[in-house]
Protein backbone atom coordinates (compact mmCIF):
# COMPACT_ATOMS: atom_id res chain seq x y z
CA UNK A 1 0.00 0.00 0.00
CA UNK A 2 1.24 3.52 -0.82
CA UNK A 3 0.95 5.65 2.31
CA UNK A 4 1.44 9.38 2.75
CA UNK A 5 2.61 9.95 6.32
CA UNK A 6 1.84 13.42 7.63
CA UNK A 7 4.75 14.44 9.89
CA UNK A 8 4.72 17.26 12.41
CA UNK A 9 8.48 17.19 13.14
CA UNK A 10 11.62 15.07 12.94
CA UNK A 11 11.51 13.52 16.43
CA UNK A 12 7.91 12.38 15.96
CA UNK A 13 8.74 10.93 12.52
CA UNK A 14 11.22 8.34 13.79
CA UNK A 15 9.08 5.58 15.25
CA UNK A 16 5.90 5.90 13.13
CA UNK A 17 7.95 5.89 9.93
CA UNK A 18 9.90 2.80 10.98
CA UNK A 19 6.69 0.99 11.91
CA UNK A 20 4.88 1.87 8.69
CA UNK A 21 7.74 1.39 6.24
CA UNK A 22 8.07 -2.21 7.42
CA UNK A 23 4.73 -2.93 5.70
CA UNK A 24 4.06 -0.09 3.25
CA UNK A 25 5.59 2.19 0.62
CA UNK A 26 5.79 5.41 2.66
CA UNK A 27 6.28 8.99 1.54
CA UNK A 28 6.42 11.73 4.17
CA UNK A 29 4.38 14.93 3.97
CA UNK A 30 5.39 18.05 5.87
CA UNK A 31 2.21 20.17 5.95
CA UNK A 32 1.98 22.27 9.10
CA UNK A 33 0.51 25.75 8.59
CA UNK A 34 -0.20 25.82 12.34
CA UNK A 35 3.43 26.23 13.36
CA UNK A 36 4.34 29.68 14.65
CA UNK A 37 6.51 31.61 14.14
CA UNK A 38 7.98 30.96 10.69
CA UNK A 39 11.43 30.47 12.25
CA UNK A 40 10.01 27.59 14.34
CA UNK A 41 8.42 26.13 11.22
CA UNK A 42 11.80 26.16 9.47
CA UNK A 43 13.62 24.58 12.46
CA UNK A 44 11.16 21.69 12.57
CA UNK A 45 11.15 21.28 8.80
CA UNK A 46 14.93 21.41 8.50
CA UNK A 47 15.36 18.84 11.27
CA UNK A 48 12.95 16.51 9.51
CA UNK A 49 14.54 17.07 6.10
CA UNK A 50 18.06 16.46 7.42
CA UNK A 51 17.02 13.13 8.92
CA UNK A 52 15.10 12.17 5.77
CA UNK A 53 18.08 12.99 3.54
CA UNK A 54 20.39 10.85 5.69
CA UNK A 55 17.97 7.92 5.46
CA UNK A 56 16.82 8.30 1.84
CA UNK A 57 13.22 9.09 2.84
CA UNK A 58 11.04 10.85 0.27
CA UNK A 59 9.48 14.05 1.64
CA UNK A 60 6.90 16.38 0.13
CA UNK A 61 6.50 19.83 1.64
CA UNK A 62 3.28 21.74 1.20
CA UNK A 63 3.71 25.53 1.06
CA UNK A 64 3.73 27.21 4.45
CA UNK A 65 0.61 29.37 4.73
CA UNK A 66 -0.28 30.20 8.34
CA UNK A 67 -3.40 32.06 7.20
CA UNK A 68 -4.96 28.62 6.50
CA UNK A 69 -4.55 27.74 10.17
CA UNK A 70 -5.85 31.13 11.34
CA UNK A 71 -8.98 30.67 9.21
CA UNK A 72 -9.47 27.07 10.40
CA UNK A 73 -9.40 28.00 14.10
CA UNK A 74 -11.08 31.41 13.91
CA UNK A 75 -13.39 31.78 16.90
CA UNK A 76 -11.88 28.79 18.72
CA UNK A 77 -8.97 30.60 20.34
CA UNK A 78 -10.43 30.18 23.84
CA UNK A 79 -11.35 26.53 23.37
CA UNK A 80 -8.12 24.48 23.10
CA UNK A 81 -9.85 21.12 22.51
CA UNK A 82 -11.93 22.41 19.59
CA UNK A 83 -9.02 24.48 18.27
CA UNK A 84 -6.87 21.32 18.14
CA UNK A 85 -9.65 19.37 16.42
CA UNK A 86 -9.86 22.07 13.75
CA UNK A 87 -6.09 22.01 13.36
CA UNK A 88 -6.09 18.21 12.96
CA UNK A 89 -8.86 18.47 10.35
CA UNK A 90 -6.89 21.11 8.45
CA UNK A 91 -3.59 19.23 8.35
CA UNK A 92 -5.03 15.79 7.72
CA UNK A 93 -7.33 17.26 5.07
CA UNK A 94 -4.26 18.61 3.27
CA UNK A 95 -2.62 15.19 3.62
CA UNK A 96 -5.63 13.31 2.27
CA UNK A 97 -6.07 15.60 -0.74
CA UNK A 98 -2.35 15.42 -1.50
CA UNK A 99 -2.33 11.62 -1.20
CA UNK A 100 -5.37 11.27 -3.46
CA UNK A 101 -3.87 13.61 -6.06
CA UNK A 102 -0.74 11.45 -6.12
CA UNK A 103 -2.68 8.20 -6.48
CA UNK A 104 -1.77 6.96 -3.01
CA UNK A 105 -3.89 4.50 -1.07
CA UNK A 106 -3.86 5.91 2.45
CA UNK A 107 -2.70 8.52 4.93
CA UNK A 108 -1.32 8.22 8.44
CA UNK A 109 0.09 10.79 10.85
CA UNK A 110 2.92 11.10 13.33
CA UNK A 111 0.53 12.98 15.63
CA UNK A 112 -0.44 9.57 17.00
CA UNK A 113 2.97 9.08 18.63
CA UNK A 114 2.43 11.93 21.06
CA UNK A 115 0.86 11.24 24.45
CA UNK A 116 -0.09 14.93 24.49
CA UNK A 117 -2.50 14.75 21.53
CA UNK A 118 -6.16 13.74 21.70
CA UNK A 119 -5.93 10.39 19.90
CA UNK A 120 -9.66 10.12 19.30
CA UNK A 121 -9.77 13.59 17.74
CA UNK A 122 -6.79 12.76 15.51
CA UNK A 123 -8.42 9.50 14.40
CA UNK A 124 -11.73 11.22 13.70
CA UNK A 125 -10.06 13.96 11.64
CA UNK A 126 -7.94 11.43 9.74
CA UNK A 127 -10.84 9.11 8.95
CA UNK A 128 -13.08 11.97 7.82
CA UNK A 129 -10.39 13.52 5.62
CA UNK A 130 -9.47 10.19 4.06
CA UNK A 131 -13.10 9.30 3.41
CA UNK A 132 -13.71 12.65 1.72
CA UNK A 133 -10.64 12.07 -0.50
CA UNK A 134 -11.62 8.48 -1.33
CA UNK A 135 -8.64 6.86 0.35
CA UNK A 136 -7.98 4.99 3.62
CA UNK A 137 -6.82 6.29 6.97
CA UNK A 138 -4.37 4.11 8.87
CA UNK A 139 -5.42 4.62 12.47
CA UNK A 140 -2.22 3.58 14.22
CA UNK A 141 -1.63 4.53 17.85
CA UNK A 142 2.14 4.83 18.29
CA UNK A 143 2.13 6.23 21.83
CA UNK A 144 3.89 3.18 23.25
CA UNK A 145 6.78 4.09 20.95
CA UNK A 146 7.04 7.67 22.25
CA UNK A 147 9.78 6.94 24.83
CA UNK A 148 11.93 5.34 22.13
CA UNK A 149 11.30 8.25 19.75
CA UNK A 150 12.36 10.63 22.53
CA UNK A 151 15.49 8.63 23.29
CA UNK A 152 16.48 8.32 19.63
CA UNK A 153 15.86 11.98 18.82
CA UNK A 154 18.03 13.06 21.76
CA UNK A 155 20.75 10.61 20.76
CA UNK A 156 20.64 11.99 17.20
CA UNK A 157 20.87 15.57 18.47
CA UNK A 158 17.61 16.55 16.78
CA UNK A 159 15.98 19.88 17.49
CA UNK A 160 13.18 19.16 19.98
CA UNK A 161 10.46 21.75 20.46
CA UNK A 162 8.72 22.37 23.77
CA UNK A 163 5.22 23.19 22.50
CA UNK A 164 2.80 21.74 19.99
CA UNK A 165 3.26 24.37 17.32
CA UNK A 166 0.77 27.21 17.22
CA UNK A 167 1.22 30.55 18.95
CA UNK A 168 -1.57 29.73 21.40
CA UNK A 169 -0.01 26.38 22.38
CA UNK A 170 3.32 28.18 22.88
CA UNK A 171 1.69 30.63 25.32
CA UNK A 172 -0.15 27.81 27.10
CA UNK A 173 3.04 25.74 27.39
CA UNK A 174 4.96 28.73 28.75
CA UNK A 175 2.25 29.31 31.37
CA UNK A 176 2.34 25.61 32.38
CA UNK A 177 6.14 25.65 32.68
CA UNK A 178 5.97 28.80 34.82
CA UNK A 179 3.32 27.23 37.06
CA UNK A 180 5.51 24.12 37.54
CA UNK A 181 8.51 26.34 38.39
CA UNK A 182 6.44 28.18 40.98
CA UNK A 183 5.23 24.87 42.45
CA UNK A 184 8.81 23.59 42.76
CA UNK A 185 9.91 26.89 44.29
CA UNK A 186 7.09 26.76 46.85
CA UNK A 187 7.85 23.13 47.65
CA UNK A 188 11.56 23.91 48.22
CA UNK A 189 10.67 26.84 50.45
CA UNK A 190 8.30 24.62 52.45
CA UNK A 191 10.99 21.92 52.82
CA UNK A 192 13.58 24.47 53.94
CA UNK A 193 11.15 25.93 56.46
CA UNK A 194 9.95 22.57 57.66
Amino acid sequence: MKVLLHACCGPCLLEPFDALVAEHDVTVLYANPNIHPAEEYRKRRDTLLAYAAEHDIAVIEEPYDPTLWAQAVAGLEGNPAERCRACFRLRLGIAARTAASLGMDAIATTLTVSPYQDQAAVAEAGATAADEAGIAYLDADFRERYPEATRRSRELGMYRQNYCGCALSDSEAQAEREARREERKAKRAQQEAG
